[in-house]
């Protein structure tokens, strides 16, 4: 016999059903987790100055001057607050409270940089979460959109690097 409320239910649990990402394991996470905030953020200011030097040169950054911006990598138990002075981004403590704190799964943002999902889409999903100041979040994803990856060597690396990992990391962590 066929149940009514038995088949709303396996119905409505399919439709509501809640796209999740695969999480980086809590054993691979654990020499993240080790290291201070100021750290990280360290590596990541390091990194951004060089991948990004001449978008800094153009004064296309400017809109971060003197404005923190966190990244919560919540899975890899990763924080990196970073903010722009002096024309370079540098490296702050992990008492600053940012302007702006973005969240989200190492998974997601791989497929944000690697251009397979749309921040928006993830933002829908709560799988992209966005805390402060909203103008400074939507000045940084129109700078990250107007990227011109072709246009410079080494974030046309990167984008191949990401390419060719980005299917690896899916199926080994989903």
């Amino acid at each position: 016999m066929n149940h009514p409320a038995l088949s709303t239910t396996i119905i409505m649990s399919q439709l509501y059903k809640i796209d999740t990402s695969p999480q980086l394991p809590y054993l691979l996470a654990i020499p993240f987790r080790l290291l201070p905030v100021i750290i990280h953020s360290k590596i990541l200011a390091a990194t951004l100055n060089k991948v990004l030097s001449q978008q800094i040169k153009d004064g296309d950054i400017d809109f971060l001057n003197k404005l923190s911006l966190c990244i919560n990598v919540k899975d890899a138990g990763i924080r990196f607050i970073i903010s722009f002075s002096d024309r370079r981004l540098v490296a702050m403590n992990s008492e600053t409270v940012p302007d702006i704190t973005i969240q989200a799964s190492t998974y997601d943002f791989l497929s944000i940089a690697a251009r397979q999902e749309d921040p928006d889409t993830l933002m829908f999903q709560r799988r992209l979460i966005m805390q402060g100041n909203t103008e400074l979040g939507l000045e940084l994803k129109n700078f990250l959109d107007g990227l011109e990856i072709e246009t410079s060597s080494s974030l046309s690396i990167i984008d191949s690097l990401l390419q060719k990992s980005f299917p690896a990391y899916r199926k080994l962590f989903s």
